[in-house]
């Protein structure tokens, strides 16, 4: 007889339910008695690791088909950069300074939410890597505007949690930092980056590499702060020595408030 599903022979779910209420035995308590898939030590062991790949590749994806996200704005930035109204616990003065684009990125992401919505809310929206500092500007300026986002947070060694502006249901969590790239950028019809370190430099120069190397279409691709990028990367240094090409510094723009940002994705956008 077929469940209300359709299905003939019972789900997973099902069968772990069963599995828990058998005869406690020698034979039952056996780690090898396990239903495969439920067995949280055999699923960690390192010959797992392409279905633990798999399985995070797919979980995101699939949750993010279902609540009807088509295409997303990426947003970088580092996670020490405080609100502006918490400047004073910056470790350094260039922190403080650079809280302004705090504000930016809340905006941006407030004023690109609303046209978002304006269409049904299933392109263009905002997704971070969930953290503090610039990511949770971002997250918040979708709430802000009353969106939603996305928040891609990774398993670091220190304690950490998503800041609370994501959406929880876009909420995901990653073991691999590689699958966590994809994500950011399969459904990506912009990227902007604002300051940050290593973790931003990572995530900027993977996806200009992309793009340089046609691996991926060309979106708008904007860098918020001149005077930071042009202070920690000598970018016309790398074509005068060949290492890109001139072409290559086309790639990006860079822009200082959120309006001129909306104004060049939009113009961008439409050129594609």
């Amino acid at each position: 007889m077929k469940d209300e599903q359709g299905r003939v022979f019972p789900d997973a779910q099902q069968d772990i339910e069963s599995a828990r209420c058998i005869p406690d035995t020698p034979q039952s308590r056996s780690p090898a008695y396990r239903l495969a898939f439920a067995d949280d030590d055999f699923l960690c062991r390192d010959e797992l690791r392409p279905v633990r790949l798999q399985l995070e590749l797919m979980k995101p994806e699939m949750l993010m088909t279902e609540a009807g996200i088509d295409s997303t704005i990426v947003l970088f930035g580092g996670a020490r950069i405080p609100e502006p109204s918490q400047k004073h616990t910056a470790r350094t003065q260039t922190l403080a300074d650079l809280s302004r684009y705090y504000d930016e990125a809340r905006e941006f992401a407030r004023l690109m939410t609303l046209k978002s919505m304006e269409s049904g809310g299933r392109e263009n929206v905002i997704a971070t890597g969930g953290g503090p500092g610039v990511m949770e500007a971002g997250n918040r300026g979708a709430m802000d505007a009353g969106g939603r986002s996305l928040g891609l947070n990774i398993v670091l060694p220190h304690e950490q949690c998503p800041n609370p502006y994501v959406t929880p249901e876009l909420c995901f969590n990653f073991h691999y930092f590689g699958i966590r790239k994809m994500h950011f950028l399969m459904r990506a019809r912009a990227i902007v980056a604002f300051p940050g370190g290593f973790g931003t430099l990572d995530e900027l120069f993977e996806s200009l590499t992309l793009i340089q190397t046609n691996r991926m279409k060309p979106v708008p691709f904007l860098l918020f702060g001149r005077e930071f990028w042009e202070t920690i990367i000598n970018w016309d240094a790398l074509a005068e020595a060949g290492t890109i090409a001139q072409e290559d510094l086309d790639l990006f723009h860079f822009v200082e408030t959120a309006a001129e940002a909306i104004e060049i994705i939009e113009a961008e956008q439409a050129a594609l």
